[in-house]
Protein backbone atom coordinates (compact mmCIF):
# COMPACT_ATOMS: atom_id res chain seq x y z
CA UNK A 1 0.00 0.00 0.00
CA UNK A 2 1.40 3.35 -0.96
CA UNK A 3 2.24 5.94 1.70
CA UNK A 4 -0.29 8.37 0.15
CA UNK A 5 -3.15 5.85 0.29
CA UNK A 6 -2.18 4.85 3.85
CA UNK A 7 -2.19 8.50 4.94
CA UNK A 8 -5.62 9.11 3.39
CA UNK A 9 -7.05 6.11 5.27
CA UNK A 10 -5.61 7.36 8.56
CA UNK A 11 -7.03 10.86 8.02
CA UNK A 12 -10.46 9.44 7.14
CA UNK A 13 -10.45 7.22 10.26
CA UNK A 14 -9.48 10.19 12.42
CA UNK A 15 -12.37 12.26 11.03
CA UNK A 16 -14.84 9.42 11.70
CA UNK A 17 -13.60 9.15 15.30
CA UNK A 18 -13.96 12.91 15.83
CA UNK A 19 -17.51 12.88 14.43
CA UNK A 20 -18.42 9.94 16.68
CA UNK A 21 -17.16 11.66 19.84
CA UNK A 22 -18.79 14.93 18.85
CA UNK A 23 -22.10 13.15 18.49
CA UNK A 24 -21.74 11.43 21.86
CA UNK A 25 -20.78 14.69 23.55
CA UNK A 26 -23.85 16.47 22.21
CA UNK A 27 -26.16 13.71 23.44
CA UNK A 28 -24.60 13.48 26.93
CA UNK A 29 -24.54 17.23 27.54
CA UNK A 30 -27.98 18.58 26.69
CA UNK A 31 -28.43 22.33 26.56
CA UNK A 32 -29.52 23.82 29.88
CA UNK A 33 -33.04 25.16 30.09
CA UNK A 34 -33.16 28.93 29.57
CA UNK A 35 -33.07 31.02 32.74
CA UNK A 36 -36.43 32.37 33.89
CA UNK A 37 -36.49 35.22 36.41
CA UNK A 38 -39.35 34.59 38.85
CA UNK A 39 -38.50 37.54 41.11
CA UNK A 40 -41.59 38.98 42.77
CA UNK A 41 -43.96 36.20 41.70
CA UNK A 42 -46.29 35.28 44.57
CA UNK A 43 -48.51 32.29 45.12
CA UNK A 44 -49.36 29.53 47.58
CA UNK A 45 -48.64 25.84 48.13
CA UNK A 46 -50.49 23.36 50.36
CA UNK A 47 -48.88 20.48 52.26
CA UNK A 48 -50.39 17.07 53.03
CA UNK A 49 -51.77 18.37 56.36
CA UNK A 50 -53.68 21.13 54.59
CA UNK A 51 -51.36 23.93 55.74
CA UNK A 52 -51.24 26.71 53.14
CA UNK A 53 -47.96 28.58 52.66
CA UNK A 54 -47.23 31.81 50.83
CA UNK A 55 -44.57 31.52 48.13
CA UNK A 56 -42.19 34.01 46.56
CA UNK A 57 -40.09 34.03 43.41
CA UNK A 58 -36.46 35.06 43.91
CA UNK A 59 -34.24 34.94 40.85
CA UNK A 60 -34.70 31.66 39.04
CA UNK A 61 -36.23 29.94 42.06
CA UNK A 62 -39.59 29.87 43.84
CA UNK A 63 -39.41 29.51 47.63
CA UNK A 64 -41.83 29.10 50.50
CA UNK A 65 -42.16 32.43 52.31
CA UNK A 66 -43.05 30.63 55.56
CA UNK A 67 -41.45 27.88 57.65
CA UNK A 68 -42.67 24.32 57.18
CA UNK A 69 -45.26 23.00 59.66
CA UNK A 70 -46.04 19.58 58.20
CA UNK A 71 -46.44 16.57 60.52
CA UNK A 72 -46.65 13.84 57.86
CA UNK A 73 -44.44 12.60 55.09
CA UNK A 74 -45.80 12.96 51.58
CA UNK A 75 -47.06 9.35 51.61
CA UNK A 76 -49.16 9.99 54.73
CA UNK A 77 -46.82 8.38 57.29
CA UNK A 78 -46.67 10.35 60.52
CA UNK A 79 -43.42 12.11 61.43
CA UNK A 80 -42.78 11.30 65.11
CA UNK A 81 -43.36 14.31 67.37
CA UNK A 82 -40.72 13.75 70.05
CA UNK A 83 -41.36 15.86 73.13
CA UNK A 84 -39.09 13.87 75.45
CA UNK A 85 -35.59 15.40 75.51
CA UNK A 86 -33.78 12.07 75.97
CA UNK A 87 -35.64 10.39 73.12
CA UNK A 88 -35.01 13.42 70.90
CA UNK A 89 -31.27 13.48 71.63
CA UNK A 90 -30.81 9.77 70.92
CA UNK A 91 -32.98 9.12 67.88
CA UNK A 92 -31.54 8.24 64.49
CA UNK A 93 -34.88 8.52 62.73
CA UNK A 94 -36.90 11.45 61.47
CA UNK A 95 -38.62 13.58 64.11
CA UNK A 96 -40.01 17.06 64.68
CA UNK A 97 -40.92 19.25 67.62
CA UNK A 98 -42.26 22.73 68.23
CA UNK A 99 -40.23 25.28 70.17
CA UNK A 100 -40.72 24.57 73.90
CA UNK A 101 -43.23 21.92 72.73
CA UNK A 102 -45.66 24.80 72.29
CA UNK A 103 -47.98 24.45 69.26
CA UNK A 104 -48.87 28.14 69.51
CA UNK A 105 -45.24 29.01 68.74
CA UNK A 106 -45.21 26.49 65.88
CA UNK A 107 -48.30 28.13 64.38
CA UNK A 108 -46.19 31.26 63.75
CA UNK A 109 -42.61 29.98 63.47
CA UNK A 110 -43.16 26.49 62.03
CA UNK A 111 -41.86 23.20 63.38
CA UNK A 112 -38.25 22.21 64.03
CA UNK A 113 -36.94 19.11 62.21
CA UNK A 114 -33.89 16.89 62.66
CA UNK A 115 -31.70 15.99 59.68
CA UNK A 116 -33.05 12.45 59.40
CA UNK A 117 -36.41 13.93 58.48
CA UNK A 118 -35.21 16.03 55.56
CA UNK A 119 -33.27 13.15 53.95
CA UNK A 120 -36.07 10.59 54.38
CA UNK A 121 -37.16 9.21 51.02
CA UNK A 122 -40.83 9.64 51.98
CA UNK A 123 -40.27 13.41 51.58
CA UNK A 124 -41.58 16.16 53.87
CA UNK A 125 -42.04 18.70 51.07
CA UNK A 126 -45.39 19.23 49.30
CA UNK A 127 -45.88 17.61 45.91
CA UNK A 128 -43.79 19.46 43.31
CA UNK A 129 -41.43 20.87 45.95
CA UNK A 130 -38.32 19.68 47.79
CA UNK A 131 -35.98 20.46 50.66
CA UNK A 132 -33.24 22.63 49.13
CA UNK A 133 -29.61 21.70 48.60
CA UNK A 134 -26.57 23.74 49.58
CA UNK A 135 -26.25 24.76 45.93
CA UNK A 136 -29.83 26.09 45.85
CA UNK A 137 -29.28 28.13 49.00
CA UNK A 138 -26.06 29.50 47.54
CA UNK A 139 -27.90 30.56 44.36
CA UNK A 140 -30.46 32.38 46.53
CA UNK A 141 -27.74 34.15 48.51
CA UNK A 142 -25.72 35.11 45.44
CA UNK A 143 -28.82 36.49 43.70
CA UNK A 144 -29.28 38.80 46.67
CA UNK A 145 -25.73 40.12 46.55
CA UNK A 146 -23.74 37.53 48.47
CA UNK A 147 -23.45 36.29 52.03
CA UNK A 148 -22.18 39.63 53.38
CA UNK A 149 -25.46 41.46 52.66
CA UNK A 150 -28.17 38.94 51.75
CA UNK A 151 -29.23 38.37 55.37
CA UNK A 152 -30.88 41.77 55.67
CA UNK A 153 -32.80 41.15 52.44
CA UNK A 154 -33.97 37.75 53.70
CA UNK A 155 -35.03 38.70 57.24
CA UNK A 156 -38.58 39.62 58.16
CA UNK A 157 -38.94 43.15 59.51
CA UNK A 158 -40.90 41.95 62.55
CA UNK A 159 -40.68 39.27 65.28
CA UNK A 160 -36.90 39.78 65.57
CA UNK A 161 -35.40 41.24 68.72
CA UNK A 162 -33.56 44.57 68.31
CA UNK A 163 -31.56 45.63 66.46
CA UNK A 164 -32.63 43.30 63.60
CA UNK A 165 -29.65 44.71 61.70
CA UNK A 166 -30.31 45.79 58.13
CA UNK A 167 -33.62 43.93 57.83
CA UNK A 168 -35.57 45.02 54.75
CA UNK A 169 -37.14 41.74 53.57
CA UNK A 170 -36.90 43.14 50.05
CA UNK A 171 -36.65 39.56 48.77
CA UNK A 172 -40.04 38.63 50.24
CA UNK A 173 -38.45 35.55 51.85
CA UNK A 174 -39.61 36.70 55.33
CA UNK A 175 -36.94 34.81 57.26
CA UNK A 176 -38.02 34.22 60.85
CA UNK A 177 -36.03 34.01 64.11
CA UNK A 178 -37.40 30.58 64.94
CA UNK A 179 -34.48 29.42 67.11
CA UNK A 180 -33.49 25.78 67.42
CA UNK A 181 -33.54 22.69 69.61
CA UNK A 182 -30.04 21.70 70.67
CA UNK A 183 -29.96 18.59 72.85
CA UNK A 184 -32.31 19.23 75.76
CA UNK A 185 -32.40 22.98 75.17
CA UNK A 186 -34.52 25.34 73.08
CA UNK A 187 -32.48 28.43 72.25
CA UNK A 188 -32.42 31.69 70.27
CA UNK A 189 -36.11 32.26 69.58
CA UNK A 190 -36.48 35.83 68.21
CA UNK A 191 -32.70 36.22 67.85
CA UNK A 192 -31.65 33.66 65.23
CA UNK A 193 -33.12 31.53 62.47
CA UNK A 194 -31.62 28.23 61.26
CA UNK A 195 -32.59 26.58 57.98
CA UNK A 196 -31.89 23.02 56.92
CA UNK A 197 -30.66 21.71 53.60
CA UNK A 198 -30.41 18.06 52.55
CA UNK A 199 -26.71 18.54 51.76
CA UNK A 200 -23.76 17.60 53.93
CA UNK A 201 -19.99 17.86 54.11
CA UNK A 202 -17.83 14.77 54.56
CA UNK A 203 -15.34 15.73 57.26
CA UNK A 204 -13.01 12.99 58.43
CA UNK A 205 -15.40 10.37 57.09
CA UNK A 206 -18.30 11.81 59.08
CA UNK A 207 -21.50 13.48 57.87
CA UNK A 208 -21.84 17.15 58.80
CA UNK A 209 -25.25 18.49 57.67
CA UNK A 210 -25.12 21.90 55.96
CA UNK A 211 -27.48 24.58 57.26
CA UNK A 212 -27.82 28.36 56.98
CA UNK A 213 -28.48 30.95 59.65
CA UNK A 214 -29.69 34.55 60.01
CA UNK A 215 -29.03 36.65 63.12
CA UNK A 216 -30.58 39.74 64.72
CA UNK A 217 -27.18 41.48 64.89
CA UNK A 218 -26.04 40.86 61.34
CA UNK A 219 -26.87 41.39 57.66
CA UNK A 220 -24.88 38.26 56.81
CA UNK A 221 -26.06 34.78 55.92
CA UNK A 222 -23.77 32.24 57.54
CA UNK A 223 -23.23 28.58 56.71
CA UNK A 224 -23.82 26.56 59.86
CA UNK A 225 -22.61 22.97 60.03
CA UNK A 226 -22.17 20.72 63.03
CA UNK A 227 -21.72 16.98 63.40
CA UNK A 228 -25.10 16.71 65.12
CA UNK A 229 -28.02 15.37 63.10
CA UNK A 230 -30.52 15.68 65.96
CA UNK A 231 -30.63 19.49 66.09
CA UNK A 232 -34.15 20.79 65.50
CA UNK A 233 -34.06 23.45 62.78
CA UNK A 234 -36.53 25.18 60.47
CA UNK A 235 -37.15 24.12 56.87
CA UNK A 236 -38.01 26.17 53.79
CA UNK A 237 -38.89 24.26 50.64
CA UNK A 238 -38.15 25.27 47.05
CA UNK A 239 -40.18 24.43 43.96
CA UNK A 240 -38.98 21.63 41.67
Amino acid sequence: MSKIRYSIILIFAFIVILMTFAGCSEESNPTDEPFVDHTGETGTVTDIDGNIYSTIGIGGQIWMAENLKVTQYRNGDEIPNLTDDILWSNTNEGAYCSYNNDPNIAAVYGNLYNWYTVIDGRNIAPEGWHVPTEDEWDKLINWLGGEDTAGGKLKSTDLWNAPNAGATNESGFSGLPSGMKLGIYYINLNTQGFFRTRSYWNIGGQVWPVNYTLHKDSVNVLTYTLNDKTMGLSVRCVKD
